[in-house]
Order: structure tokens, then C-alpha cells, then sequence
């Protein structure tokens, strides 16, 4: 028998508008089809987490499949996996209960089948604490898996085994729910996620899920559970020496309160470089990351000694703000004495004031250069 627990305010920091679609679709099917409306996934757990919720899965049971397809066209919803049972109305994932059974290689060889019941359907999560599901009619959390129990723990432990190993990107997932939400992985969960081969794993799945960690306001546990679970070594052939691996995961945890919101997603591989033995540019292209990691993360690192003449000649284009070093009070303190952390190093001349001066071409691009070293020069003379 499942836990049930009470929710009845489940709703109360829901958006408007998407609660107003969740009432729309689930009041049509339980009026016209009596369906059984669960929410399920993530938005469970991170509502009882009291985080904030944006992406919504409706299950619906005691629906056939001609009926839900029905319903599904009367609402206007689009089916975006038809062959699994899902369907999209705005921003809501409306779906039937299914369960997944590995039948050939590769990421997308899944056979799926419909699910006859509630503990059956979310037999297929991977995490307990991803496994939980709200009755919206009901207005309870129904926890077939001790999830809530975990939740209380900050665990992260696999539902079931067999169907787990079926999914390689689960492993990668402990990863990045570990640095997301600062949960631990259950010792068994981590020896299961530490047999499994990520090798039939495409770059695009790979970086979703890195971003996810990267993302994450615990990164040292990102970094650990990147070790632990053996992602490091089968990805990238990484390894580190215990000393190496606690003073980065200091830097890291130290570090965080200083991130800049729009930056998030580079801190983490920009201050990895310097203890991982891979070159970043490696590990970049084996992830498939997109062009803005390469031009972020391969920026100048910080320097033991953070001077004038260092901070000024990063902030000649735009402001330390932009820099992915920002985050250390050193750097931070240089740029606001020198009023270049969110505008560009002043250098005293504009290339329209030398052109009047009568310079062009290669010469013009030398005498900016001779200035500005002159004005930092000048600053650090002072300083």
C-alpha cells in the first residue's frame, strides 16, 4: 500500500495561467471520461521541496487510448510523442501511464507499453523522490516508493533496478540532481550507477544533463558525484588526487555566493580546468557544448597575482561582470576600484578623437594600443 499525505494547498504557488490549463484539461477529462489526473515527476518533488515549479506532467488513468486521443483533439493539445502517449497542451505534458522496456541499443531502443496501474507507472522513474504523484482530484501525495521518506533525507535512491541499467542517462542524472537539490546518492544507487556503461550516449544527451549540474547551487556535490559515479574516468578518462580533488571542491563551494546569474552555467568547467588534467577544449567537444562555453570557459584564467594591468586589459571590450574569474573578491575588488565592473576600462581616448588627430588604418590601431598601455601604466604607477 502506498503512503498518502495530505496536500491540499499543492497548487497555491502555481502560475496563473498554468494552473488555469491544468483545470482546463484535467476538468474535461473527469467530467467527460472520469480519468484519474495525477500530477507526477519533478514538480512533485520540488513542490513538497518548496521550490519552485514550472514544468507540469499530467498522468491520466482509466482512460483507453482511442478516448485520451479524443479528449487530447477536443482540448487542441499536440501530440509530441504519440508513440509514447504524450501529448502537449501550452506548457503542460499530458500523458497516459506507460512503462519502458529496453529491446534494442542506443538511447531510443525502447519498447512501450501502457501501465494498468499507479505503482506499476512509476515503477519506471528512476528516483524515488521522482517517483512521488499528486492526486489533484484528491488533493494527496501518493508515495508508492518511500520517496517522502528520502525527500526528508535529501537521498537520491533508484526505484528499481532492472528497469534502471535500462537508461544509461540516469546515471548522469544522479549527477546533476545531486548538485541541483544538494542530495546524496544511496550507497547501493551509487554501486548501480558505477556498473552502468555511458557509451551509447549521444553529446546532445550528455550536455543537457551537464548544463543541468553545471546550473546547480551545489556544485561540490556535482563534482563529487562526477567522480564518484565514474562519469569522469568513462567520459573523459579523468581522474584526481584526493588533495586536488578537496581544495577544488572548496573553491567551488566558497565560490558560489559570488556567481553572477547569467554566467551560472561556465563557473563550473572554468575553475575545473586548472586542477583536470583533460584540456578543457576536450572535454568541451566531447560534450558537444555549444560555442558560447568555448568563448567563456577559455578565457584568460586568474592569475596568482591579480593586477591593475590584468583586470584592465579584460575590461577594455566590456566589464568584469562579463569575465567567468568574477566570482573571486579579489578580481571583484579590482574591478569596482578601477569602475570597470560592468562598463568597459576607460582608456582615455576614442579611436574618433585620434582619427580627428589624423591616424588611420594600422597606425591608428597602434596609437589606441601605446594609450591605453599608458593610461594603465599610469594607474598602476599610482596605485
Amino acid at each position: 500500500m502506498p503512503t498518502i499525505k495530505s496536500f491540499p494547498h499543492f497548487f497555491s504557488q502555481t502560475d496563473l495561467y498554468i494552473l488555469q490549463d491544468i483545470t482546463t484539461v484535467t476538468d474535461y477529462l473527469i467530467q467527460n471520461y472520469h480519468v484519474k489526473c495525477y500530477v507526477v515527476g519533478g514538480a512533485v518533488r520540488d513542490r513538497i521541496l518548496g521550490r519552485e515549479c514550472k514544468d507540469y506532467d499530467i498522468e491520466c488513468f482509466g482512460i483507453s487510448v482511442e478516448d485520451f486521443e479524443s479528449a487530447m483533439e477536443h482540448l487542441g493539445a499536440q501530440g509530441v510523442g504519440k508513440s509514447f502517449f504524450v501529448y502537449k497542451y501550452h506548457d503542460l505534458d499530458i500523458a497516459l501511464p506507460r512503462t519502458e522496456q529496453k529491446i534494442s541499443s542506443g538511447h531510443r531502443g525502447f519498447e512501450v507499453s501502457l501501465a494498468t496501474d499507479e505503482k506499476e507507472a512509476s515503477r519506471r522513474r528512476d528516483f524515488t523522490v521522482n517517483a512521488l504523484m499528486y492526486d489533484i482530484q484528491n488533493e494527496q501525495i501518493v508515495d508508492y516508493w518511500h520517496g517522502l521518506e528520502d525527500l526528508e533525507n535529501r537521498v537520491l535512491r533508484v526505484v528499481d533496478e532492472n528497469s534502471f541499467v535500462e537508461d544509461s542517462l540516469r546515471v548522469l542524472r544522479a549527477m546533476q540532481f545531486a548538485a541541483r537539490l544538494g542530495f546524496k546518492v544511496e550507497a547501493k544507487s551509487c554501486r548501480l550507477c558505477q556498473s552502468i556503461t555511458l557509451d551509447d550516449l549521444p553529446k546532445e544527451r550528455l550536455f543537457k544533463e551537464f548544463e543541468k549540474m553545471f546550473k546547480g547551487s551545489y556544485l561540490q556535490y556535482g563534482l563529487y558525484y562526477l567522480f564518484a559515479l565514474g562519469i569522469a574516468k568513462q567520459l573523459f578518462n579523468e581522474r584526481m588526487e584526493k588533495r586536488a580533488f578537496s581544495i577544488l571542491s572548496r573553491v567551488l563551494q566558497k565560490s558560489q555566493k559570488n556567481f553572477v546569474e547569467k554566467l551560472k552555467p561556465y563557473y563550473f568547467l572554468f575553475i575545473c580546468r586548472e586542477y583536470f588534467s583533460t584540456d578543457i577544449l576536450v572535454i568541451l567537444e566531447r560534450l558537444g557544448a555549444p560555442n558560447s562555453y568555448y568563448k567563456k570557459v577559455a578565457t584568460p584564467p586568474i592569475p596568482e597575482n591579480i593586477t591593475i594591468s590584468f583586470i584592465a586589459n579584460l575590461a577594455l571590450k566590456e566589464g568584469i561582470v562579463e569575465y567567468v574569474g568574477n566570482y573571486d573578491i579579489q578580481v571583484i575588488a579590482m574591478a569596482k576600484k578601477l569602475n570597470v565592473w560592468d562598463q568597459p576600462f576607460d582608456r582615455g581616448v576614442t579611436p574618433s578623437e585620434l582619427i580627428a588627430e589624423g591616424f588611420s588604418g594600422k597606425a591608428l590601431g597602434d596609437e589606441l594600443d601605446r594609450r591605453t598601455n599608458e593610461k594603465i601604466k599610469g594607474i598602476s604607477n599610482i596605485s
